[in-house]
């Protein structure tokens, strides 16, 4: 890295509304949403929603093409609206910025989520709070885009803590059913954990642009970085031959700057820093992954995504294919500058991404909730990703990111419109036949697993191949061998997804329909029971709305609706295809799921120059000069190329030969043969049962055990407190009865007993007074004598 990296931002005036539009589309459904469904139908809430994404994608892509014909080093758009923050030199603005990196992903999410919005108008046609489902989409794409977007890690983590605010709503929709609630909880209370680890390594980053640790771990400010005084201005403050400021930022492309200059020496400087004995960059990179762990899912914060399948599909496609578990992988694509310094956080990034893949992947085997089976498969892919950012490929995990956001939307809203034709059923035994009454839904999730599963004409092989090529021929890792050992578990994992992919193909579209008759087990209504009527229902609704549908109460709870509409909707009847809303959204997904690969990440191998998508990320992965590969033969490349396509291959062929018109009783003859191994993985390996007796019930212990403190002690305490008072204050008012209110009493009846007495002598004769003065008289003769 060098000056030459040094990245200067042009203003575009226009950026906010990229993520504005979203939120204005949410400000009014909430607003009006309600009234709007009543007055005018559904079709208004819908036209709201869905308009304000189309927007969003035009201005997304004025800003592509306005950055794609500019050249490299001019490609970082920044637009501030204002700071909200200063102290000293350290200011916080709100501010969007976009450079290539930020531009794949404002792509991505803009793009992706327009079409989950249009999906979501047939499958939740029949949702009273139709309104509402619709404002929370467009406040989480405000909140990604607010995350992707923010040129400073402020704005990001106002959208990474609005992202996860957003999945709690969407995520329990369905409020009124206490386990989607409880899975809605536990995506939020998971996260947190991440977040934590996220924010400590903040500060530590922030920290250590200003300052050092001495041997006793003492912060110390460095002159010119920082100031001893809180708020102050910095004196002479420092900036590298270059002319790159130096010190505390919370700006990305200041902070890349920063670390890109080699005349700032920055980098240097953090390399040789510790705390704790340990090196700096190492504890900033494995905080912040921790954080990333909890977005992206990965081991051992992964346990929330599978039971975030509890919202409504659209949800599960939105959440879990192109934005929020992506968020982590972004991350750490976005520092990949520091990243790249710290040889053990990159390969903790790695070796993680590789066990998540491997285990998510086992999981998947024999799962027969199709929408578990892909979530699964997402926590698996999500692997991949950070294995490819984590050997030093970032481009390629960014390329896979972007790859997957395509099939993987394609197969769960795929999964979607099976789970409609089968009439909310979701267990694939249940299923069968679906390709002659789905045609359209069949060949798109077939498009979609032949991308996730590796096969050359469809985009997963690019970006997969890619990031298993990298990590063979890693070498800037802990150790040598880590990158072959990471490539070996990632290769299993991708035999184990080709496997359960075309599983989930062949149980659900080939053989024969074996669902349809009334009475049987009806396992979806227990993951996702309010998904939607009927496809009549949706094709109508579609089309136009009705009288009945604006006289739908919009504030009945999900309950109350399943309860009124579930008498209409038998379980049976024969499988019909998916409205055209949801069929030209698979449509959509399944092309660019397909022709991405060929047009954005052709290998130099074949072409004889970069990838499209390489070359167009480079200005923002500054990082991935200085990581070094081994290099290796043109044989040896096409080689592994070969292995990847025949690890694809044999995954199909042996889903095939098990699966295939459900005919081989070769599955239930292993199951039988091996009960406690199958036992263990389809009940995931008991993680969650772990969780839940050394996490779960430790925390309630905890919860009781602090209860009980604060009732029989700190409740005690307070009420001893409360006793001695009201004795003290009993003895006070008895001694101010008794003793302070006697004394007064009695002087006062001294008074009155001796006025009463003297006005005896008060008798109005004349005689008695005479009698009274010869008295007096002789009294004092007396003395007189007496005292001479």
């Amino acid at each position: 890295m060098n000056s030459e990296n040094v990245a200067h931002a042009l203003h575009l005036s226009w950026l906010w509304l990229i993520p504005f539009l979203p939120l204005l589309g949410a400000a009014l459904n909430t607003a009006f949403g309600p009234w709007l469904q009543r007055r005018y139908g559904k079709r208004a809430n819908h036209a709201i929603a869905v308009g304000v994404m189309v927007a969003s994608c035009i201005v997304a892509e004025i800003a592509f093409w306005s950055m794609f014909a500019r050249p490299a080093h001019e490609r970082f758009f920044e637009d501030h609206l204002w700071t909200m923050w200063r102290s000293g030199s350290l200011k916080v603005d709100l501010s969007f910025a976009l450079d290539p990196l930020g531009m794949v992903m404002t792509l991505i999410v803009t793009h992706v989520a327009t079409l989950i919005h249009v999906y979501s108008i047939g499958y939740m046609a029949d949702e009273p709070a139709y309104w509402r489902f619709f404002l929370w989409l467009n406040l989480f794409v405000f909140s990604m885009l607010l995350l992707v977007m923010g040129s400073n890690f402020v704005v990001m983590f106002f959208g990474w803590e609005g992202v996860g605010l957003c999945s709690y709503g969407l995520i329990g929709f369905w409020y009124s059913d206490v386990e989607k609630a409880k899975a809605a909880l536990k995506a939020f209370v998971v996260n947190r954990f991440g977040d934590f680890g996220f924010v400590i390594g903040l500060f530590i980053l922030f920290w250590s642009l200003s300052g050092v640790w001495n041997t006793q771990s003492r912060y110390v400010p460095e002159q010119g970085l920082a100031t001893a005084q809180l708020g102050a201005q910095v004196e002479h403050p420092r900036v590298s031959p270059a002319g790159v400021p130096l010190g505390p930022t919370v700006e990305f492309r200041e902070l890349r700057n920063q670390f890109a200059d080699e005349s700032s020496g920055v980098a240097n400087r953090f390399g040789g820093m510790t705390l704790w004995g340990l090196p700096v960059l190492a504890i900033i990179g494995i905080c912040l992954f921790i954080g990333a762990t909890g977005k992206s899912a990965q081991i051992p914060l992964y346990v929330w995504l599978p039971d975030a399948m509890a919202g409504p599909t659209p949800v599960s496609a939105l959440i879990h294919a192109a934005t929020m578990v992506t968020a982590g992988v972004y991350m750490v694509a976005r520092l990949n500058f520091l990243f790249a310094l710290s040889p053990a956080a990159m390969t903790v990034v790695a070796a993680i991404g590789a066990l998540t893949a491997i285990f998510a992947a086992s999981i998947g085997f024999f799962q027969y909730d199709i929408k578990k089976v892909l979530a699964y498969s997402t926590v698996s892919q999500l692997g991949f990703m950070f294995i490819g950012v984590g050997v030093g490929a970032f481009w390629a995990g960014i390329f896979h990111l972007m790859t997957h956001a395509f099939f993987k939307a394609c197969l769960f809203l795929g999964s979607g419109s099976v789970i409609l034709a089968c009439h909310h059923e979701q267990d694939m035994r249940k299923m069968g036949g679906l390709a002659k009454y789905t045609p359209i839904t069949r060949w798109t999730y077939l498009a979609a697993c032949w991308a996730i599963a590796g096969f050359p004409w469809a985009a997963g092989f690019y970006s997969k191949d890619e990031i298993l090529w990298k990590a063979w021929t890693a070498n800037g890792l802990a150790a040598p061998w880590v990158g072959q050992a990471i490539y070996i578990i990632g290769a299993v994992a991708a035999l184990g997804t080709s496997f359960y992919m075309f599983r989930s193909y062949y149980m659900t579209f080939t053989g024969e329909y074996r669902g349809g008759h009334a009475g049987h087990e009806d396992k979806e209504r227990l993951e996702d029971p309010h998904a939607m009527a009927a496809h009549a229902h949706a094709a109508d609704a579609v089309h136009a709305h009705t009288h009945d549908e604006a006289a739908v109460d919009v504030h009945q709870t999900p309950h109350q609706h399943d309860m009124t509409h579930g008498a209409h909707h038998e379980h049976g009847g024969v499988p019909h295809e998916s409205p055209r809303a949801m069929t030209w959204a698979l449509v959509a997904l399944a092309a660019a799921a397909v022709v991405s690969g060929v047009i954005l990440g052709l290998p130099q191998l074949w072409s004889g120059h970069e990838p499209l998508l390489e070359r167009f990320l480079a200005p923002s992965l500054p990082a991935a000069e200085s990581v070094p590969f081994r290099e290796t033969s043109h044989s040896t490349e096409l080689l592994f190329q070969l292995i990847g396509f025949g690890i694809a291959a044999v995954g199909w062929v042996g889903a095939r030969a098990l699966y295939l018109d459900a005919k081989s009783t070769v599955p239930e003859r292993l199951k039988e043969a091996f009960p406690r191994a199958w036992a263990v993985v389809y009940n995931k390996y008991y993680v969650d049962e772990l969780y839940d007796a050394m996490v779960v019930r430790f925390a309630r212990f905890c919860s009781r055990a602090l209860y009980w403190f604060d009732q029989n002690v700190i409740d005690g305490m307070v009420n001893l407190m409360a006793t001695i008072g009201r004795t003290v204050a009993y003895v006070d008012a008895a001694f101010d009865q008794k003793v302070v209110d006697g004394a007064v009493n009695l002087l006062a009846d001294t008074f009155l007993y001796g006025g009463a007495k003297l006005r005896r002598l008060q008798t109005g004769h004349i005689q008695a007074y005479l009698f009274g003065a010869l008295a007096g008289a002789i009294a004092f003769v007396i003395i007189q004598y007496v005292i001479r």
